[in-house]
């Protein structure tokens, strides 16, 4: 089984246990200083994929998770949505079921729905929007500022 993933050093901070540690108490180690300004949307976003963005690129924003180069991951997980809400749509117009000629089949439409779902918790997970990223999450107490690494 492989490892999971390394998180964020916001997240890791904000599950902490404050002045710079993880859960654990350990020492987080700081994350390259990018600019912490957030991605514009690309033009072309489809309306609903553009709706997703403006719902969740400011909260994202204000905690500080994402920079202008997240721009294409961000992308990527609005057009997760529009393509679940699309194929969604699709199942809600015309069913789950169809017909060929072996009879009564699965409607394509239901793959895209598992495919975007499993996708999107993905792309979710990337940016700490699951329930479960969220139930770890925690307000930290100002210390000093001697090890806060977000002390100005």
């Amino acid at each position: 089984m492989a490892s999971p993933k390394p998180r964020p050093v916001v997240l890791k901070l904000l599950e902490g246990r404050g002045n710079g540690t993880d859960s654990g108490g350990r020492k987080v180690a700081q994350s390259p200083l990018f600019k912490r300004l957030p991605p514009e949307a690309p033009e072309w976003l489809p309306p609903e994929a553009k709706a997703e963005w403006d719902r969740v690129a400011p909260e994202l924003d204000r905690l500080e998770l994402t920079k202008s180069i997240d721009r294409a991951a961000l992308t990527a997980y609005c057009l997760t949505w529009d393509r679940l809400v699309t194929a969604q749509q699709m199942a809600n117009d015309h069913g789950l079921l169809g017909k060929n000629a072996q009879g009564v089949v699965r409607a394509p439409w239901v793959a895209i729905i598992e495919a975007a779902s499993k996708d999107l918790r993905a792309w979710a997970g990337e940016f700490g929007l699951t329930p479960s990223a969220e139930s770890k999450l925690s307000v930290q107490e100002a210390g000093n500022g001697e090890d806060d690494i977000f002390a100005g």
